[in-house]
């Protein structure tokens, strides 16, 4: 398949970690350009250092994405010192690990403002730029509890819930601008985010669960989703065999639920 990214400029927010970094190791690697950005300013210089990109095609931006005038400095400061931005990819998130009767409103409303809004200013905040310059493509990272509620994780379920219903509809508004959607949702993936968890009252959780740990590997779940992104695909689901779970809720709602409430939330 022909190598759609080399010498595109692409913005990845969560980039420090996780698939946000293993995203940067892959793009850099079939030579796109990067911004690179996450609260973790020393962790992204770490990455950069990986990378082994100069400043010229590679621009740290450390970025808290529940500070919308920051994420609008942030995202004209970038479209103002590059030519184009090809690609964004939507990747900063935290997840939960409570229950709805004892998680605080002021829990649910910091997960939204990550997972949801976060991701919405940003695009918002590129998108007139992307137009401008004859289109581009914005990738957001959903997540298998974006297609159905699960136990713990109720916020964490409407802020990927909320990302579907937004993006969707984005797409059909923009198509004629040449803006393509992605939408990822991940089930399994060995990463640190059940350890990065909010808990109920908003302390880190600190854990790795057991799915989590048997997650397939961050440079397989990479491969995936930039397979699915060149290609344009609507929606990309990357893990083993929790991901058969959206087809189970889509065709057999009744077995779906039934079943849900005898797996291990953990």
């Amino acid at each position: 398949m022909k190598n759609v990214f080399s010498g595109k400029w692409v913005w990845i927010t969560g980039a420090s970690s996780g698939i946000g970094k293993g995203l940067a190791l892959a793009l850099a690697s079939q030579g796109a350009s990067l911004v690179l950005s996450s609260r973790n300013q020393e962790k992204l210089q770490e990455v950069k250092k990986t990378i082994s990109l100069d400043d010229e095609h590679c621009r740290i931006v450390p970025l808290d994405m529940t500070d919308e005038q920051a994420v609008k400095k942030a995202a004209e400061k970038v479209l103002s010192t590059i030519p184009r931005l090809d690609y964004l990819f939507n990747n900063a998130g935290v997840s939960q690990r409570g229950l709805v009767r004892d998680t605080s409103l002021e829990v649910d409303r910091k997960i939204m403002e990550v997972n949801y809004f976060g991701a919405v200013a940003l695009t918002k905040a590129v998108l007139p730029g992307m137009i401008r310059k004859g289109g581009g493509h914005i990738v957001v990272t959903s997540s298998i509890v974006g297609k159905f509620g699960f136990p713990l994780r109720s916020a964490y379920a409407a802020s990927k819930h909320a990302l579907h219903g937004f993006f969707e509809t984005l797409e059909v508004e923009e198509k004629m601008n040449h803006i393509a959607v992605t939408i990822l949702v991940p089930g399994h993936i060995l990463t640190n985010v059940s350890v990065n968890a909010l808990t109920a009252s908003g302390e880190k959780y600190g854990k790795m669960d057991p799915g989590q740990a048997k997650g397939i590997p961050v440079e397989k779940a990479v491969i995936k989703i930039l397979k699915g992104v060149a290609r344009k695909k609507r929606e990309v689901l990357i893990g083993n065999a929790e991901i058969w779970s959206v087809y189970l809720k889509k065709y057999f709602p009744g077995l779906f639920f039934k079943l849900a409430g005898r797996v291990s939330p953990v």
